[in-house]
Protein backbone atom coordinates (compact mmCIF):
# COMPACT_ATOMS: atom_id res chain seq x y z
CA UNK A 1 0.00 0.00 0.00
CA UNK A 2 1.27 3.07 -0.89
CA UNK A 3 0.69 7.60 -1.07
CA UNK A 4 0.21 8.93 -4.08
CA UNK A 5 4.13 10.51 -5.62
CA UNK A 6 1.02 13.20 -6.94
CA UNK A 7 -0.86 15.01 -4.37
CA UNK A 8 -4.23 16.47 -5.76
CA UNK A 9 -3.13 20.00 -4.51
CA UNK A 10 -5.56 22.36 -5.08
CA UNK A 11 -3.76 24.19 -8.04
CA UNK A 12 -5.00 28.18 -8.18
CA UNK A 13 -1.88 28.24 -10.22
CA UNK A 14 -2.43 27.19 -14.36
CA UNK A 15 -0.92 23.85 -15.05
CA UNK A 16 1.08 25.54 -17.93
CA UNK A 17 2.25 27.95 -16.32
CA UNK A 18 6.63 27.49 -16.50
CA UNK A 19 6.93 31.27 -14.88
CA UNK A 20 5.09 34.01 -12.89
CA UNK A 21 6.66 37.49 -13.93
CA UNK A 22 5.69 39.81 -11.11
CA UNK A 23 5.66 43.61 -12.35
CA UNK A 24 6.35 46.96 -10.84
CA UNK A 25 3.09 48.30 -9.19
CA UNK A 26 0.78 50.17 -10.86
CA UNK A 27 -1.72 51.10 -8.89
CA UNK A 28 -2.06 51.67 -4.96
CA UNK A 29 -0.52 48.33 -2.73
CA UNK A 30 -2.11 47.90 0.17
CA UNK A 31 -4.91 46.20 2.20
CA UNK A 32 -5.63 42.93 4.06
CA UNK A 33 -4.29 39.38 3.96
CA UNK A 34 -6.31 36.39 5.90
CA UNK A 35 -3.85 34.00 6.40
CA UNK A 36 -3.96 30.02 5.00
CA UNK A 37 -3.05 27.55 8.16
CA UNK A 38 0.25 27.28 9.40
CA UNK A 39 2.00 24.26 7.72
CA UNK A 40 4.00 23.53 9.99
CA UNK A 41 0.98 23.24 12.68
CA UNK A 42 -1.36 20.97 9.80
CA UNK A 43 1.00 18.38 9.68
CA UNK A 44 1.96 17.94 13.72
CA UNK A 45 -2.16 18.25 14.08
CA UNK A 46 -3.08 16.24 10.98
CA UNK A 47 -0.12 13.46 12.40
CA UNK A 48 -1.55 13.54 15.73
CA UNK A 49 -5.31 13.53 15.16
CA UNK A 50 -4.56 10.37 12.90
CA UNK A 51 -2.87 8.53 16.22
CA UNK A 52 -5.80 9.59 18.71
CA UNK A 53 -8.84 7.90 19.57
CA UNK A 54 -12.36 8.87 18.80
CA UNK A 55 -13.22 11.81 15.95
CA UNK A 56 -10.87 14.56 15.79
CA UNK A 57 -12.49 17.74 13.90
CA UNK A 58 -9.45 20.15 12.66
CA UNK A 59 -10.58 23.41 11.11
CA UNK A 60 -8.31 25.83 8.85
CA UNK A 61 -6.38 22.82 7.75
CA UNK A 62 -3.68 23.96 5.21
CA UNK A 63 -4.37 22.17 1.66
CA UNK A 64 -1.04 22.29 0.63
CA UNK A 65 1.52 19.64 -1.26
CA UNK A 66 3.56 18.33 2.45
CA UNK A 67 0.14 18.22 4.13
CA UNK A 68 -1.57 16.37 1.31
CA UNK A 69 1.01 13.60 1.45
CA UNK A 70 0.32 13.21 5.09
CA UNK A 71 -3.52 12.93 4.20
CA UNK A 72 -2.39 10.66 1.74
CA UNK A 73 -0.24 8.67 4.21
CA UNK A 74 -2.84 8.74 6.85
CA UNK A 75 -5.90 7.10 5.06
CA UNK A 76 -3.54 4.60 3.41
CA UNK A 77 -2.58 3.57 7.02
CA UNK A 78 -6.17 2.96 8.41
CA UNK A 79 -7.26 6.24 9.33
CA UNK A 80 -10.54 7.82 8.08
CA UNK A 81 -10.18 11.34 6.66
CA UNK A 82 -13.64 13.57 5.82
CA UNK A 83 -13.44 16.93 4.16
CA UNK A 84 -16.42 18.34 6.16
CA UNK A 85 -15.09 21.34 4.18
CA UNK A 86 -13.42 20.55 1.21
CA UNK A 87 -10.19 21.02 0.57
CA UNK A 88 -10.22 22.94 -2.40
CA UNK A 89 -11.70 25.89 -0.33
CA UNK A 90 -10.26 29.03 1.42
CA UNK A 91 -10.77 27.11 4.48
CA UNK A 92 -10.52 23.60 4.87
CA UNK A 93 -12.50 21.50 7.81
CA UNK A 94 -11.33 17.44 8.18
CA UNK A 95 -12.44 15.37 10.01
CA UNK A 96 -10.21 12.33 10.69
CA UNK A 97 -11.60 8.70 12.91
CA UNK A 98 -10.03 5.79 13.91
CA UNK A 99 -12.05 2.63 14.23
CA UNK A 100 -10.33 1.41 17.63
CA UNK A 101 -8.43 2.96 20.36
CA UNK A 102 -5.99 5.24 18.79
CA UNK A 103 -2.63 4.26 19.12
CA UNK A 104 -0.45 2.94 16.51
CA UNK A 105 -1.54 2.53 13.02
CA UNK A 106 -3.51 -0.48 12.08
CA UNK A 107 -2.09 -1.28 8.98
CA UNK A 108 0.93 -2.87 8.99
CA UNK A 109 3.03 -2.42 5.81
CA UNK A 110 3.38 -0.12 3.33
CA UNK A 111 5.65 2.27 1.16
CA UNK A 112 5.47 5.81 0.90
CA UNK A 113 6.41 8.55 -1.05
CA UNK A 114 6.74 12.15 0.23
CA UNK A 115 8.52 14.24 -2.61
CA UNK A 116 10.20 16.79 -0.85
CA UNK A 117 8.47 17.37 2.38
CA UNK A 118 10.80 17.10 5.34
CA UNK A 119 7.93 17.75 8.12
CA UNK A 120 5.72 14.49 6.71
CA UNK A 121 9.03 12.44 6.15
CA UNK A 122 10.64 13.10 9.33
CA UNK A 123 7.01 12.80 11.65
CA UNK A 124 6.03 9.86 9.83
CA UNK A 125 9.37 8.26 10.08
CA UNK A 126 9.05 7.82 13.80
CA UNK A 127 5.24 7.18 13.55
CA UNK A 128 5.40 3.95 11.52
CA UNK A 129 8.59 3.03 13.53
CA UNK A 130 6.25 3.13 16.80
CA UNK A 131 3.67 1.03 14.62
CA UNK A 132 5.28 -1.94 15.01
CA UNK A 133 5.14 -2.87 10.78
CA UNK A 134 6.84 -3.14 8.01
CA UNK A 135 7.47 0.24 5.90
CA UNK A 136 9.37 1.94 3.46
CA UNK A 137 9.47 6.05 3.63
CA UNK A 138 11.13 7.95 0.28
CA UNK A 139 11.35 11.52 -1.23
CA UNK A 140 12.63 13.03 -4.50
CA UNK A 141 16.31 13.41 -5.18
CA UNK A 142 16.52 16.33 -2.73
CA UNK A 143 14.78 14.64 0.03
CA UNK A 144 17.18 11.97 -0.62
CA UNK A 145 19.91 14.43 0.25
CA UNK A 146 18.74 16.00 3.52
CA UNK A 147 19.83 14.35 6.58
CA UNK A 148 17.78 11.77 8.60
CA UNK A 149 21.03 9.95 10.55
CA UNK A 150 20.15 11.34 13.53
CA UNK A 151 16.49 10.82 14.08
CA UNK A 152 17.36 7.17 13.25
CA UNK A 153 19.78 6.94 15.76
CA UNK A 154 17.06 7.97 17.90
CA UNK A 155 14.69 5.85 17.39
CA UNK A 156 17.15 2.79 17.40
CA UNK A 157 18.05 3.44 20.61
CA UNK A 158 14.68 3.58 21.76
CA UNK A 159 13.92 0.25 20.52
CA UNK A 160 12.78 0.36 17.07
CA UNK A 161 14.15 -1.36 13.93
CA UNK A 162 14.75 1.66 11.36
CA UNK A 163 17.72 1.50 8.61
CA UNK A 164 18.64 4.38 6.57
CA UNK A 165 22.26 3.19 4.64
CA UNK A 166 22.92 6.94 2.91
CA UNK A 167 22.14 8.43 6.03
CA UNK A 168 19.48 10.32 4.31
CA UNK A 169 16.18 8.87 2.89
CA UNK A 170 15.06 6.25 2.03
CA UNK A 171 14.46 4.37 5.00
CA UNK A 172 13.81 1.05 5.85
CA UNK A 173 11.32 0.29 9.14
CA UNK A 174 10.75 -3.32 10.43
CA UNK A 175 8.40 -4.71 13.47
CA UNK A 176 10.39 -3.65 15.98
CA UNK A 177 9.94 -3.17 20.53
CA UNK A 178 9.41 0.66 20.87
CA UNK A 179 9.60 0.12 24.58
CA UNK A 180 10.69 4.01 25.36
CA UNK A 181 13.51 4.85 27.88
CA UNK A 182 15.97 7.47 27.73
CA UNK A 183 17.83 8.87 24.28
CA UNK A 184 19.77 12.04 23.85
CA UNK A 185 19.60 14.13 20.45
CA UNK A 186 21.38 16.88 19.25
CA UNK A 187 19.66 19.78 18.61
CA UNK A 188 22.10 21.34 15.68
CA UNK A 189 20.36 20.08 12.84
CA UNK A 190 16.67 20.15 12.82
CA UNK A 191 13.81 20.42 15.15
CA UNK A 192 11.75 18.22 12.96
CA UNK A 193 13.71 14.91 14.60
CA UNK A 194 12.79 16.11 18.35
CA UNK A 195 9.94 17.16 17.07
CA UNK A 196 8.96 13.37 15.49
CA UNK A 197 10.30 11.39 18.65
CA UNK A 198 8.08 13.44 20.84
CA UNK A 199 4.92 12.99 19.12
CA UNK A 200 6.01 9.38 18.50
CA UNK A 201 6.42 8.73 22.30
CA UNK A 202 2.83 8.71 23.61
CA UNK A 203 2.82 5.17 21.62
CA UNK A 204 5.52 3.71 23.98
CA UNK A 205 5.20 0.49 25.81
CA UNK A 206 7.25 2.31 28.60
CA UNK A 207 8.38 6.18 29.40
CA UNK A 208 10.30 8.12 26.97
CA UNK A 209 13.14 10.73 28.09
CA UNK A 210 14.57 12.71 25.57
CA UNK A 211 17.72 15.18 26.41
CA UNK A 212 19.03 17.59 23.52
CA UNK A 213 22.33 17.94 23.41
CA UNK A 214 24.16 21.85 22.21
CA UNK A 215 22.05 24.55 20.58
CA UNK A 216 18.66 23.90 20.27
CA UNK A 217 18.04 25.44 16.73
CA UNK A 218 14.38 26.52 15.87
CA UNK A 219 13.46 26.11 19.35
CA UNK A 220 9.85 27.77 19.17
CA UNK A 221 8.81 24.49 16.58
CA UNK A 222 9.33 22.55 19.73
CA UNK A 223 7.00 24.73 21.94
CA UNK A 224 4.26 24.06 19.47
CA UNK A 225 4.79 20.31 19.44
CA UNK A 226 4.67 20.14 22.96
CA UNK A 227 1.74 22.79 22.93
CA UNK A 228 -0.33 20.75 20.26
CA UNK A 229 0.66 17.47 22.48
CA UNK A 230 -0.66 18.13 25.62
CA UNK A 231 -3.69 19.87 23.98
CA UNK A 232 -4.39 16.35 22.11
CA UNK A 233 -3.89 14.89 25.98
CA UNK A 234 -0.48 13.64 25.92
CA UNK A 235 1.60 13.75 29.46
CA UNK A 236 5.03 15.75 28.57
CA UNK A 237 6.85 17.48 31.08
CA UNK A 238 9.63 19.57 30.21
CA UNK A 239 12.84 20.95 31.89
CA UNK A 240 14.59 23.89 30.82
CA UNK A 241 17.19 24.37 34.13
CA UNK A 242 18.96 20.25 34.48
CA UNK A 243 21.74 20.01 36.22
CA UNK A 244 23.91 19.96 33.49
CA UNK A 245 21.82 22.94 31.87
CA UNK A 246 20.51 20.31 29.13
CA UNK A 247 16.60 20.68 28.06
CA UNK A 248 15.17 17.34 28.87
CA UNK A 249 11.43 15.83 27.75
CA UNK A 250 9.60 13.60 29.25
CA UNK A 251 6.61 11.62 28.04
CA UNK A 252 4.41 9.17 30.21
CA UNK A 253 2.59 6.99 27.66
CA UNK A 254 -0.14 5.53 30.07
CA UNK A 255 -1.99 8.76 28.80
CA UNK A 256 -2.59 8.19 25.40
CA UNK A 257 -4.09 11.46 22.20
CA UNK A 258 -7.73 11.58 22.31
CA UNK A 259 -10.07 13.40 19.80
CA UNK A 260 -10.07 17.27 19.59
CA UNK A 261 -11.92 19.86 17.55
CA UNK A 262 -8.95 22.23 16.80
CA UNK A 263 -8.91 25.52 14.78
CA UNK A 264 -5.22 25.46 12.64
CA UNK A 265 -3.08 29.09 13.75
CA UNK A 266 -2.54 30.64 10.57
CA UNK A 267 0.75 30.66 9.05
CA UNK A 268 3.63 33.41 10.59
CA UNK A 269 5.91 32.01 7.67
CA UNK A 270 3.82 32.94 4.94
CA UNK A 271 2.79 35.90 6.97
CA UNK A 272 6.29 37.24 6.28
CA UNK A 273 5.72 37.64 2.75
CA UNK A 274 3.21 40.09 2.83
CA UNK A 275 5.00 41.80 6.18
CA UNK A 276 8.06 42.66 3.65
CA UNK A 277 5.95 43.87 0.80
CA UNK A 278 4.69 46.60 3.07
CA UNK A 279 8.07 47.40 3.87
CA UNK A 280 10.06 47.73 0.68
CA UNK A 281 6.75 49.46 -1.12
CA UNK A 282 6.31 51.86 1.57
CA UNK A 283 2.29 50.77 2.07
CA UNK A 284 -0.03 49.44 4.79
CA UNK A 285 -0.48 45.56 4.96
CA UNK A 286 -2.65 44.02 7.42
CA UNK A 287 -2.65 40.05 7.83
CA UNK A 288 -4.87 38.36 10.06
CA UNK A 289 -5.24 34.96 10.98
CA UNK A 290 -1.67 35.45 13.30
CA UNK A 291 -1.12 37.82 16.24
CA UNK A 292 1.20 38.46 19.07
CA UNK A 293 0.06 35.49 21.52
CA UNK A 294 1.52 33.04 18.69
CA UNK A 295 4.19 30.60 20.45
CA UNK A 296 5.47 30.88 16.06
CA UNK A 297 9.07 31.86 16.15
CA UNK A 298 8.61 33.16 12.27
CA UNK A 299 6.37 35.88 13.47
CA UNK A 300 9.77 37.70 14.81
CA UNK A 301 10.17 38.97 11.09
CA UNK A 302 7.88 42.05 12.24
CA UNK A 303 10.30 42.59 14.64
CA UNK A 304 13.17 42.71 12.33
CA UNK A 305 11.40 44.81 9.78
CA UNK A 306 10.37 46.96 12.58
CA UNK A 307 14.04 47.25 13.40
CA UNK A 308 14.50 48.20 10.42
CA UNK A 309 12.38 51.02 10.04
CA UNK A 310 8.61 49.91 9.74
CA UNK A 311 5.66 50.69 11.82
CA UNK A 312 4.15 47.60 13.26
CA UNK A 313 1.03 47.02 15.24
CA UNK A 314 0.60 43.48 16.58
CA UNK A 315 -3.12 42.38 18.08
CA UNK A 316 -4.37 39.13 19.18
CA UNK A 317 -5.46 37.66 15.92
CA UNK A 318 -3.55 40.49 13.36
CA UNK A 319 -0.25 42.00 12.75
CA UNK A 320 -0.24 45.65 10.90
CA UNK A 321 3.07 46.69 8.58
CA UNK A 322 3.28 50.19 7.71
CA UNK A 323 6.63 50.66 5.14
CA UNK A 324 9.48 52.88 6.02
CA UNK A 325 12.80 53.73 5.18
CA UNK A 326 14.68 51.39 5.81
CA UNK A 327 18.18 50.65 7.50
CA UNK A 328 20.80 47.29 7.43
CA UNK A 329 20.50 45.51 11.12
CA UNK A 330 21.96 42.63 12.48
CA UNK A 331 19.88 39.90 13.20
CA UNK A 332 19.52 36.17 15.30
CA UNK A 333 17.04 33.77 13.26
CA UNK A 334 17.72 31.02 14.80
CA UNK A 335 14.26 30.81 15.64
CA UNK A 336 12.78 32.00 12.76
CA UNK A 337 15.13 30.31 9.96
CA UNK A 338 12.32 29.93 7.30
CA UNK A 339 11.95 33.76 7.04
CA UNK A 340 15.37 34.01 6.00
CA UNK A 341 14.95 34.35 2.50
CA UNK A 342 11.91 37.22 3.06
CA UNK A 343 14.00 39.08 5.46
CA UNK A 344 17.42 39.09 2.77
CA UNK A 345 15.10 40.04 0.15
CA UNK A 346 13.98 43.01 2.23
CA UNK A 347 17.88 43.93 3.21
CA UNK A 348 18.20 44.54 -0.18
CA UNK A 349 15.86 47.57 0.04
CA UNK A 350 17.55 48.95 2.90
CA UNK A 351 20.40 51.55 3.69
CA UNK A 352 23.85 49.49 4.96
CA UNK A 353 24.28 46.21 5.69
CA UNK A 354 22.32 43.83 7.25
CA UNK A 355 23.76 40.37 9.19
CA UNK A 356 21.68 37.55 9.79
CA UNK A 357 23.13 34.82 11.27
CA UNK A 358 22.30 31.81 13.86
CA UNK A 359 20.81 30.15 10.59
CA UNK A 360 23.89 26.97 9.46
CA UNK A 361 20.82 24.52 9.50
CA UNK A 362 19.45 26.18 6.28
CA UNK A 363 22.26 24.34 4.23
CA UNK A 364 19.65 21.38 5.06
CA UNK A 365 16.66 22.83 3.83
CA UNK A 366 14.10 22.37 0.45
CA UNK A 367 17.75 24.39 -1.57
CA UNK A 368 20.74 24.98 0.69
CA UNK A 369 19.11 28.70 1.43
CA UNK A 370 22.35 30.20 1.96
CA UNK A 371 23.64 29.25 -1.00
CA UNK A 372 20.92 29.47 -3.05
CA UNK A 373 19.83 33.08 -1.52
CA UNK A 374 22.97 34.44 -1.93
CA UNK A 375 22.87 33.23 -5.69
CA UNK A 376 19.80 35.23 -6.84
CA UNK A 377 19.88 38.55 -4.81
CA UNK A 378 23.41 38.68 -7.27
CA UNK A 379 21.41 38.50 -10.02
CA UNK A 380 19.49 41.46 -8.59
CA UNK A 381 22.75 42.81 -8.76
CA UNK A 382 23.27 42.98 -4.90
CA UNK A 383 26.33 42.22 -3.15
CA UNK A 384 25.91 39.53 -0.59
CA UNK A 385 28.25 37.39 1.04
CA UNK A 386 27.83 33.62 2.37
CA UNK A 387 28.94 33.07 5.71
CA UNK A 388 29.21 29.74 7.76
CA UNK A 389 25.82 30.46 9.30
CA UNK A 390 23.97 32.92 7.50
CA UNK A 391 24.81 35.93 5.21
CA UNK A 392 25.70 39.19 4.91
CA UNK A 393 24.01 42.04 2.68
CA UNK A 394 24.89 45.24 1.23
CA UNK A 395 21.52 46.74 1.33
CA UNK A 396 21.38 49.22 -2.16
CA UNK A 397 19.52 52.68 -1.09
CA UNK A 398 21.37 55.46 -0.95
CA UNK A 399 24.15 53.77 -3.17
CA UNK A 400 24.78 54.48 -6.96
CA UNK A 401 23.91 51.22 -8.14
CA UNK A 402 20.46 49.99 -8.68
CA UNK A 403 18.74 46.69 -8.25
CA UNK A 404 18.16 45.18 -12.01
CA UNK A 405 15.65 42.85 -13.02
CA UNK A 406 16.86 38.79 -13.50
CA UNK A 407 15.18 35.41 -13.81
CA UNK A 408 14.78 33.74 -10.55
CA UNK A 409 15.59 29.90 -10.52
CA UNK A 410 13.27 29.12 -7.24
CA UNK A 411 15.47 25.87 -6.53
CA UNK A 412 12.26 23.57 -5.73
CA UNK A 413 12.09 26.04 -3.04
CA UNK A 414 8.75 27.44 -2.33
CA UNK A 415 10.56 30.03 -0.28
CA UNK A 416 12.56 31.29 -2.87
CA UNK A 417 9.62 31.52 -4.89
CA UNK A 418 7.76 33.92 -2.54
CA UNK A 419 10.55 35.78 -1.11
CA UNK A 420 11.86 37.52 -4.56
CA UNK A 421 8.41 37.94 -5.94
CA UNK A 422 8.38 40.35 -3.42
CA UNK A 423 11.46 41.73 -4.92
CA UNK A 424 9.32 42.29 -8.13
CA UNK A 425 6.90 44.91 -6.62
CA UNK A 426 9.78 47.16 -6.99
CA UNK A 427 12.07 45.71 -9.59
CA UNK A 428 10.71 45.66 -13.36
CA UNK A 429 11.66 42.32 -14.98
CA UNK A 430 11.67 40.01 -12.09
CA UNK A 431 10.26 36.84 -13.74
CA UNK A 432 9.84 33.34 -11.18
CA UNK A 433 10.76 30.33 -12.80
CA UNK A 434 8.59 27.02 -12.26
CA UNK A 435 6.11 29.15 -10.05
CA UNK A 436 4.07 25.74 -9.08
CA UNK A 437 7.04 25.24 -6.29
CA UNK A 438 4.66 27.45 -3.60
CA UNK A 439 2.25 24.52 -3.53
CA UNK A 440 4.38 23.37 -1.07
CA UNK A 441 2.89 25.40 1.60
CA UNK A 442 0.68 28.35 0.01
CA UNK A 443 -0.67 27.07 -2.99
CA UNK A 444 -2.89 30.58 -3.54
CA UNK A 445 0.21 32.58 -2.81
CA UNK A 446 -0.39 34.39 -5.90
CA UNK A 447 -3.54 35.19 -5.71
CA UNK A 448 -3.80 36.73 -2.00
CA UNK A 449 -0.43 39.17 -3.53
CA UNK A 450 -2.39 39.70 -6.68
CA UNK A 451 -5.28 40.90 -3.76
CA UNK A 452 -3.31 43.37 -2.71
CA UNK A 453 -2.77 45.10 -5.82
CA UNK A 454 0.28 43.49 -7.47
CA UNK A 455 0.86 42.84 -11.44
CA UNK A 456 1.72 39.05 -11.21
CA UNK A 457 1.24 37.29 -15.09
CA UNK A 458 1.47 33.60 -15.60
CA UNK A 459 4.26 33.12 -18.61
CA UNK A 460 2.53 29.34 -20.16
CA UNK A 461 4.54 26.68 -21.90
CA UNK A 462 3.15 28.32 -25.69
CA UNK A 463 4.14 31.46 -24.61
CA UNK A 464 0.83 32.99 -23.25
CA UNK A 465 0.06 34.58 -20.47
CA UNK A 466 -2.48 34.51 -17.77
CA UNK A 467 -3.10 37.33 -15.20
CA UNK A 468 -2.91 35.92 -11.28
CA UNK A 469 -6.62 36.89 -9.81
CA UNK A 470 -7.14 37.83 -6.79
CA UNK A 471 -8.66 34.74 -4.36
CA UNK A 472 -12.07 34.01 -4.10
CA UNK A 473 -14.59 34.45 -1.43
CA UNK A 474 -14.45 31.91 1.47
CA UNK A 475 -17.42 30.07 2.11
CA UNK A 476 -18.44 32.41 5.27
CA UNK A 477 -18.10 35.29 3.07
CA UNK A 478 -20.50 33.80 0.50
CA UNK A 479 -23.19 33.11 3.03
CA UNK A 480 -22.94 36.66 3.99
Amino acid sequence: MSSSSHPATPRPIPRAAIAAEIQPLRVEFGGTVRLPGSKSLTNRALLIAGLASGRTRLENVLACDDSLYMIDALRALGVEVIEEVPLSEPSPVLVLKRGDRGGPFSVKQGEFFFGNAGTTTRFLTAALAASGGTYRVDGDERMRKRPIADLVRALVELGADVRAPTGCPPVEIRPGSWNGGSVDMPGRISSQFISAVLMAAPLASGPVRVRVRGDLVSRPYIVLTVDLMRRFGAAIRVYDKTADGLPVFEIDPRRRYRSQLHFVEGDASAASYFFAAAAITGSTVRVEGVGRETAQGDLGAADVLAEMGCRVTKERDAVQVVGGILRGVDCDCADMPDVVPTLAVAAAFARGRTRIRGVPHLRHKESDRIASVASELRKLGVRVRELDDGLEVEGTLGREETLQGATVETWNDHRIAMAFSVAGLVVPGVVIRDPHVVTKSFPSFFQAIAGLGANVDFVLADGGRVAAEPPPPSSEERAR
